[in-house]
């Protein structure tokens, strides 16, 4: 039976958390000011809020709201590796599919990782922070 233990550095959840913000940071140049990651059986969901960049809030005032989110699409494209990468070294368990959303107001995003099932069928619930 393979149960999520926490990392060494907390909880895997809040790995995760950490390691979703450094990415937007990374590629915008700006991250998320809040995030929470949920983890239910197979499925792996970090909620982000306040992401948006000044400039996007600035689209999004001259109402380019469309091109924003466009944009938020192209940059979740281009870290679906690396994010995928991140939940599968903190649950040790691969990815099978990742979803991703945003909506401007409330300024939030979800990123959604559904992983492989485990081999013994545990479908054993777990949230974390």
């Amino acid at each position: 039976m393979s149960v999520l233990q926490p990392s060494p550095t907390g909880s895997i959840g809040a790995a995760i958390s950490n390691a979703v913000v450094g990415l937007m940071h990374d590629y915008t140049g700006r991250g998320p000011t809040k995030a929470k990651t949920t983890i239910s059986g197979d499925l792996v969901v970090v909620l982000l809020a306040d992401s948006m960049t000044k400039a996007e809030t600035t689209l999004v005032d001259n109402g380019q709201d469309d091109f924003v989110l466009d944009m938020r699409h192209r940059f979740q494209n281009a870290m679906r590796e690396d994010l995928i990468a991140a939940v599968e070294m903190n649950t040790e368990r691969k990815v099978i599919a990742f979803m991703s959303e945003n909506h401007i107001d409330p300024d939030m995003a979800a990123e959604v990782f559904v992983l492989e099932p485990q081999p013994d069928g545990d479908q054993s619930e777990q949230a974390e922070d």
